[in-house]
């Protein structure tokens, strides 16, 4: 008998979704950095056995929406808990129990399996999580805990089988060779963004958006074009940073990234551009791939 199923993974910003992907899956599916916000679309990392097959999808943050593109991804995490045949609800030991009390109430009231995952247990004590523990308890109740950590891999195994073992019989929705729903120029996006989010301060990543105008595949390389969108001309000049030397090490260290990802040469060009309302616009955010309602 063959099982599949959907599994999404879903919490608050920063609570460890995006590395506990990708060590699910086992591929850099989903981009993980240390700043909030960094997963703005549901990714689909799906894992393949010869019987069996997990769409890990691994949702945005929850926040209260301040502007439009913030909408945009609530709407994803949202849609999340309807089409899951097991939720895995990320939290740590840091973040503040009641936070976002309004999507944990929406969580609590799932009737598929819940994993309760406490993810960052090297930041405790036994007596610590023993509380927390107790306390999550009480907020979903039907939800079997786990405490783990995502980075050391500490009872990921664990958290794995468990999957397994609730998976419901179907047959694939995927091909087998398939590891995940996105296009390719789409995991370009990523990775220049990921750089982005590293290498500058405060605001800036949050304020980028990047298209890849050109994606040309050949045999042994791959010549892409890219054009990072800012809302401001003083972004703009914080991007390219002095004499070219921010973007270039951008475009530097995505680059090395890129040819590990797909196992080819690549010509990387990138540019800046100002597009002064994308994250309030719907239709610029519908250009990016987003959904508003």
């Amino acid at each position: 008998m063959h099982k599949a199923g959907f599994v999404n993974i879903v919490g608050n910003p920063n609570v460890g979704k995006s590395t506990l992907m990708n060590v699910l899956v086992g591929e850099k599916v989903s981009i993980a950095t240390f700043k909030a916000q960094t997963t703005r679309h549901r990714i689909m990392g799906i894992y393949n056995t010869d019987d069996m097959q997990i769409v890990f999808s691994d949702t945005p943050g929850v926040l209260k929406p301040t502007y439009k593109l913030q909408e945009s991804m609530l709407n994803f995490s949202n849609s999340a808990l309807q089409d899951a045949d097991i939720l895995l609800y990320v939290t740590d030991v840091v973040e503040k129990i009641d936070k976002n009390s309004e999507f944990v109430e929406r969580v609590r009231k799932q009737s598929i399996p819940i994993l309760l995952l406490i993810n960052k247990i090297d930041l405790t004590n036994q007596e610590e999580l023993i509380k927390r523990v107790e306390e999550w308890k009480e907020i979903i109740p039907q939800a079997e805990i786990i405490p783990m950590s995502a980075t050391s891999k500490f009872n990921v195994d664990y958290v794995m089988k468990r999957v397994k073992e609730l998976l419901p019989d179907s047959p694939p929705y995927f091909g087998k060779d398939q590891w995940t729903d996105k296009p390719a120029r789409f995991f370009v996006n990523e990775i220049i963004r990921e750089k982005i989010l590293l290498y500058y301060d405060k605001e800036i990543p949050y304020s980028v958006e990047v298209v890849v105008e050109q994606f040309k595949e050949e045999s042994k390389k791959i010549h892409i074009n890219a054009v990072i969108y800012v809302e401001r001309d003083s972004q703009k000049g914080i991007i390219i940073g002095k004499q070219g030397k921010a973007l270039k090490k951008v475009a530097t260290e995505a680059r090395k990234d890129l040819e590990r990802f797909f196992g080819k040469t690549i010509f990387l060009e990138t540019f800046v551009k100002v597009d002064k309302d994308w994250r309030s616009s719907d239709k610029e955010l519908r250009n990016f791939g987003y959904q508003p309602d």
